[in-house]
């Protein structure tokens, strides 16, 4: 395990060695650490927005995962919050506080399970859970998404995904903010380019997984969601406020899956208000 280090303009980048995968990394500002973890759909650069607001008082660390963004997937077994755990271990954080989005989110919890100590608070942010079988809806977006590309590749594989996540169940594309679809689409059509270039590696899950291990969470949670995202992803959050020890629930109006793009200022204050209260 390792980090090698650039200097950029706005803080630090770099690479991290972790189990056979090459991680990307950057740091920005100074103060207690709170890392970002990204969405599946997306990579790093989803939480652009956030860090003018949160790296003012924090260390506020994002990566990408593997097969997502500027991090290559090597084809051998990983686990995703095992990757987690060696990117903290290599930035020299002994405790952080995670806030991950969607698959994000699934890592977050993981780690906070299999590394409590490491773990100072969490933000889930249309969460997904390991052990949490998603819904039929969501299986036949991915259907749908597998058939656009096998029909025509890259493209229609894109706007199918970005259908079902950013724009949601109950709007239309024109909705939606057209930056925001624009920006979700170049990091999707990022990590399909990555896919076709070779063999991808899949992430194994964590023993027992954390759908039925929520009580055991220690760390203080705020799970965030959007009122026009999938429902699946509604109710998990609901599981979450309700089962976690010391959790509590927002619910931001007007947006979908990626709140922190759609509503990025509302969502900046509600994280540091949860942050505040857990210093």
């Amino acid at each position: 395990m390792s980090a090698t280090k650039s200097p950029t303009t706005s803080g630090k980048s770099g690479f991290i060695k972790a189990d056979g995968a090459k991680l990307y990394y950057t740091v920005e500002g100074d103060g207690p650490a709170l890392v970002l973890i990204h969405a599946g759909i997306a990579d790093s650069r989803m939480w652009a927005d956030q860090l003018p607001a949160l790296a003012q008082d924090y260390r506020v660390v994002r990566y990408d995962v593997r097969g997502c963004g500027q991090s290559p997937s090597p084809d051998e077994d990983y686990y995703d919050h095992d990757d987690l755990y060696e990117v903290l271990e290599a930035l020299g954080i002994e405790q952080a506080v995670l806030v991950g989005a969607s698959n994000g989110g699934r890592i977050a919890v993981d780690c906070a399970l299999t590394y409590p100590n490491m773990v100072r608070g969490l933000v889930l942010v249309a969460t997904g859970l390991s052990g949490h079988e998603p819904a039929a809806e969501i299986q036949q977006g991915w259907e749908a998404e597998d058939a656009a590309y096998e029909a025509g590749g890259i493209y229609p594989a894109a706007e199918q995904a970005l259908r079902m996540w950013v724009d949601g169940p109950r709007r239309r594309p024109d909705d939606v903010d057209l930056f925001v679809r624009e920006r979700v689409r170049k990091m999707l059509i990022a990590t399909y380019e990555m896919v076709d270039a070779g063999e991808q590696a899949e992430a194994g899950e964590l023993e027992p997984p954390a759908l039925g291990r929520l009580a055991e969470i220690e760390a203080p949670t705020l799970t965030i969601v959007g009122e026009l995202d999938l429902a699946d992803i509604q109710a998990l959050s609901d599981q979450i406020a309700a089962r976690v020890p010391n959790a509590r629930q927002v619910v931001m109006t007007g947006v979908a899956h990626l709140p922190n793009m759609e509503r990025p200022a509302e969502f900046n204050r509600i994280v540091l208000d949860f942050l505040a209260k857990i210093a």
